[in-house]
């Protein structure tokens, strides 16, 4: 039973931590932003990878090893939306990444390098495709959790 709770809290801080840098990249990314902002988002953008990765080993933990076992999460629909969800917003996450690890190239080789206006919203468009999917996350984990669907 601990080691159960113990589980569920370090996937719920890897999520919170998730959440943070998908909000800082959010803010981050907006017109005309300083030059300084370039490296940052690569740290942010890091941080996310780091995160998602913590979320999906805690939440594969919890699949094996937690109180309700795997057969109670494979057997659930909703499980499988969360799952799905969870891999198409790491597919989103793909251009936006792309992008910071070249305008981070770019700004080492060029100071005071800041990408075009056009860059800045194509990143900023897919990270908010991100958020929003996300927040379909917890919805299917409250169906998940409740058993519904089975």
């Amino acid at each position: 039973m601990l080691q159960d709770a113990l589980l569920a809290w370090i996937h719920y801080l890897a999520i919170f931590l998730m959440v943070v840098a998908m909000t800082a990249q959010t803010v981050l990314l907006r017109p005309a932003m300083a030059d300084t902002v370039v490296r940052r988002l690569a740290i942010y953008d890091r941080l996310y990878l780091v995160s998602a990765i913590a979320v999906l080993v805690t939440g594969l933990l919890r699949l094996m090893l937690g109180a309700k076992g795997a057969a109670f999460y494979m057997a659930n629909p909703w499980f499988h939306a969360k799952i799905g969800l969870f891999v198409l917003i790491g597919l989103c996450s793909i251009p936006p990444t792309l992008a910071f690890l070249r305008w981070n190239k770019q700004a080492r080789q060029q100071a005071g390098y800041v990408p075009e206006g056009g860059q800045i919203k194509h990143a900023r468009r897919w990270v908010m495709v991100e958020v929003h999917l996300l927040v379909l996350v917890p919805l299917c984990a409250a169906l998940m959790a409740r058993g519904i669907g089975l």
